[in-house]
């Protein structure tokens, strides 16, 4: 049983959990970046209305943000492992007597058998929870003042 303990502590599972929590902070910096740039192509998107152009984010469109808020990692492992061994031996041995001579024989025979049987079972799960959270309060504001001033620029003086 040694071994198997020894394998159960090798078990990369620091790693594991590094490894997560990098892929989350990649994904969430992914996210973040497929908004800004959604931001970005609704100022740059422009619709007519009333003979005059708007952008779609002075329209009031505004990007969705994203954040992950709950990560689960679940591990299993099951490992059992066990050893055999048999011995066998057998001898059988004659003689025969006649006059003046004898004939003596002897079988000998031993046989002997080691059996390793080892199994492994793993399973892992990952599950996170995506939601959508308000615009940054800075975003908001400063979109609030570029609506007001392309609305103040398209008012008659």
């Amino acid at each position: 049983m040694g071994r198997i303990t020894r394998e159960i502590q090798n078990a990369p599972l620091p790693e594991m959990i590094k490894s997560l929590g990098i892929g989350i902070a990649e994904a969430q910096r992914a996210l973040d970046r497929v908004s800004m740039d959604l931001a970005k192509e609704l100022v740059e998107t422009k619709v007519e209305m009333g003979g005059e152009e708007y952008s779609l984010l002075a329209l009031g469109f505004t990007p969705t943000f994203y954040q992950f808020v709950d990560t689960f990692f679940e591990c299993k492992m099951s490992v059992s492992m066990m050893e055999s061994r048999e011995f066998g031996a057998s001898v059988t041995a004659s003689a025969g007597f006649n006059v003046g001579f004898a004939a003596v024989s002897a079988s000998v025979t031993a046989s002997y058998s080691q059996k390793y049987q080892y199994s492994a079972e793993a399973s892992s799960l990952v599950r996170t929870k995506l939601v959508t959270v308000p615009n940054p309060p800075v975003f908001e504001q400063r979109l609030q003042s570029m609506i007001q001033n392309e609305l103040d620029s398209k008012r008659p003086q």
